[in-house]
């Protein structure tokens, strides 16, 4: 039988913003700025993926969900999970994000997480680890694990839509943004296949982040893309606009089916 633990991390559910900067004087931060929109327009995380992880964790006390951002993952989690502490670096994150029973929100960064020594049952990472001091949150994510602890690390590329639609998405991310790319997107591009991960792997299946949105919020998700804001810093303008008018024959009205496959590494303690 499954048990239930309790949480490493102090204080009680809910929303906190205590804060632990001491080592996080070399964090990018590229989202803290559009962190509103972030909330707004990106997509959720399949629940499916998170009731396959609660089923692999040997218990379902608390999980740490690093780099937070608005708790897009946390609040599923909550789903699963007695506890779950959900850290960002990014004290403008947290402020967005969305209140869950059972979620603590801690300001904090991925390497210094406020978490005892094997309290977690499962430390998941959404498209974050591309930021990451790697090595030293692979060192502290085993620390904070359970024996027999589960990660979870994934991500996402481009949306898929249909051909059409997927050949100027490419072009926009490729060609017209692509030169505002932070170095650290390569990560993502390669699916994080050039990071090492020092856990013993775990088959996972495959899972998709799915959504209907009409164009107007296909085009907002795209404006919370790192490159675009670099863009509009550096050029003086918008890019997305002529996308808009470049997309509209093709989408036409309503809502389309949009899919972004993750990919995915689960690994044990």
């Amino acid at each position: 039988m499954r048990s239930t633990g309790n949480s490493g991390a102090s204080g009680g559910s809910g929303k906190s913003e205590k804060s632990d900067k001491s080592d996080n004087s070399q964090w990018k931060d590229h989202f803290s700025h559009a962190s509103r929109d972030y909330r707004l327009w990106r997509p959720g995380y399949p629940r499916e993926l998170f009731a396959w992880l609660a089923s692999q964790t040997p218990a379902t006390g608390l999980a740490w969900d690093c780099a937070t951002g608005n708790g897009q993952a946390a609040g599923v989690l909550a789903e699963f999970f007695s506890r779950v502490v959900a850290t960002d670096a990014s004290a403008q994150q947290i402020h967005e994000a969305e209140p869950y029973d059972r979620v603590e929100y801690r300001v904090a960064p991925a390497e210094k997480p406020p978490l005892d020594d094997a309290s977690a049952d499962l430390v998941t990472v959404a498209q974050a680890l591309h930021w990451f001091d790697v090595e030293r949150f692979h060192a502290e994510a085993r620390r904070v694990l359970k024996p027999s602890g589960v990660i979870a690390e994934w991500g996402y590329q481009l949306a898929e839509i249909s051909a059409e639609i997927d050949e100027r998405v490419r072009w926009f991310a490729g060609v017209t943004v692509g030169p505002y790319w932070p170095p650290e997107r390569a990560l993502i591009d390669a699916a994080y296949a050039d990071i090492p991960f020092p856990f013993e792997t775990v088959a996972a299946p495959p899972f998709a982040m799915k959504a209907s949105w009409d164009l107007a919020h296909f085009v907002a998700y795209l404006g919370t893309w790192s490159s675009v804001s670099a863009y509009r810093r550096r050029v003086g303008s918008d890019p997305l606009p002529a996308l808009y008018d470049e997309l509209a024959p093709i989408w036409g009205s309503g809502e389309r089916d949009v899919r972004w496959p993750l990919h995915l590494r689960v690994g044990q303690k």
